[in-house]
């Protein structure tokens, strides 16, 4: 690693010190378990100076105020900070660095880069052959103030994030109150807040429950769960007990029409399909679900976006369409849990060691893309020599029994009954990647549909 002042005539203006230039072999974004993992597994494996930039205060990700247990192994079974907190000593001691409190902000241009890109083999694969020293440039900001970071490859893992209220577009006033299940868990783990007394909770998933737990934890009565779907989006066992154990009541078919009260929230007005409304009265709403890939850098960058997912469109060995930028965890797939969020990062971290290596960076392959009512696949580019472990898939409607159909220009190139048998939205389907192989890399677009 190198490290040196640029000059003060390219950075602050009265001849004031520019930002701090620094040279780093491999830059990761985000210090969940993607980001962590990966690190770790470069700084083990040799790969060079490996640092990590991470805007929060500490590393960890979404698992840090995650205080139920669910993460870990079956024989090490861990709550979420004990788990965070193992992922980033485990990158520390492997030797990469973690700096915590600095944001990337944008892309800037590495010297002669370009030129050193350009020496692709040719038009029909479209591959460049790396790395370059340095290959990508990143901006950032931290306590220290503005830097320029020099890396020869860039692993993006900024996550993901639900959508707020503002988001959803829901009518009403603007009252204090108004949570997501990340807003509210920080809130109560991480600060000691106080949180309301009666709360409704808006979704019926995993971290649906996940925040009426949390809200119980606070003190609070939970006035109901509301979704718009026809039943609960978890296990059948896990809705009972929170009805009959914990008797929270379950509004299905039903959604949240307005926001009421001025000050502090006094109610919500609910609307079933049928029409029929009620306010329900409560000082806190707490919006779950319906996340997002945090994309905002991917975006300034230009990297190409999966119009399913809305992430970086990746190929199976995670790389994007920009030259030296892999990516991997939940900015490519909003959302699957911690465990395969880190596996992910150990699959990017054997994708940038062979980059580092020499190996050539693909050109942009053939895509990939659903039929409804399948949302979104991933990943969604495929490229002759990067075979994913799987494909992960999601779901508009509840499904039974599906059959998944693999077609690439009228030509069936697989089909397969995923397990679980059914389907439900917002739940994890998979799908085989063993036909690979079989699809053409000059020819059309290869689409999953279902039946």
């Amino acid at each position: 690693m190198t490290a040196r002042r640029s000059a003060p005539s390219a950075g602050g203006a009265h001849g004031t010190p520019g930002p701090f230039a620094r040279e780093v072999d491999v830059l990761v974004v985000g210090a969940g378990p993607a980001g962590l993992v990966a690190a770790a597994r470069l700084a083990a494996s040799g790969a060079g100076r490996i640092e990590v930039l991470e805007r929060e205060r500490e590393a960890g990700g979404v698992p840090r105020h995650c205080a139920h247990g669910g993460f870990g192994t079956r024989t090490h079974p861990l709550t979420g900070p004990e788990y965070a907190r193992l992922l980033a000593e485990a990158a520390g001691r492997a030797g990469a660095v973690l700096r915590t409190g600095v944001t990337a902000l944008d892309w800037g241009t590495a010297p002669g880069a370009a030129g050193a890109q350009g020496s692709g083999t040719g038009a029909d694969t479209g591959a460049q052959h790396g790395p370059v020293l340095p290959g990508v440039v990143l901006n950032a900001v931290g306590p220290g103030g503005p830097e320029t970071i020099g890396a020869r490859a860039v692993v993006l893992a900024t996550g993901a994030r639900e959508r707020p209220r503002t988001a959803r577009l829901v009518p009403g006033t603007r009252p204090a109150g108004v949570y997501t299940t990340g807003e509210l868990q920080q809130a109560v783990h991480l600060f000691g807040q106080r949180i309301g007394t009666r709360a409704v909770v808006v979704g019926a998933e995993h971290v649906s429950y996940a925040a009426a737990d949390t809200l119980r934890a606070a003190g609070a009565e939970i006035v109901a769960l509301v979704t718009e779907q026809l039943r609960a989006q978890v296990p059948v066992t896990r809705a009972q007990s929170a009805r009959l154990r914990h008797r929270i009541p379950l509004l299905t078919q039903t959604t949240v029409a307005e926001l009421l009260g001025h000050g502090r929230l006094s109610g919500v007005r609910v609307r079933h399909r049928d029409g029929r409304t009620a306010v329900l009265s409560c000082d806190t709403v707490v919006f779950t679900g319906d996340f997002i890939p945090d994309h905002e850098l991917a975006r300034r960058g230009s990297l190409a976006l999966d119009p399913g997912t809305r992430g970086p469109a990746v190929d199976g060995f995670l790389h994007t369409s920009r030259f030296g930028v892999f990516a991997a965890g939940n900015v490519l797939h909003a959302v699957e849990p911690a465990d395969a969020a880190a596996r992910e990062g150990a699959r990017a971290a054997r994708a940038v060691l062979g980059f580092l290596a020499g190996a050539a960076w693909p050109g942009p392959g053939v895509p990939l893309a659903v039929e409804a009512p399948l949302r979104w696949i991933a990943p969604n580019r495929i490229t002759p020599a990067a075979r994913p472990e799987r494909y992960v898939l999601r779901t508009a409607a509840p499904l039974r029994r599906p059959v998944l159909y693999v077609h690439q220009d009228g030509r069936l190139l697989h089909h397969e009954r995923p397990v679980p048998a059914a389907a439900l939205p917002h739940r994890t389907l998979t799908l085989t990647a063993r036909w690979h192989h079989r699809v053409d890399a000059t020819g059309g677009e290869v689409r999953v549909s279902v039946r």
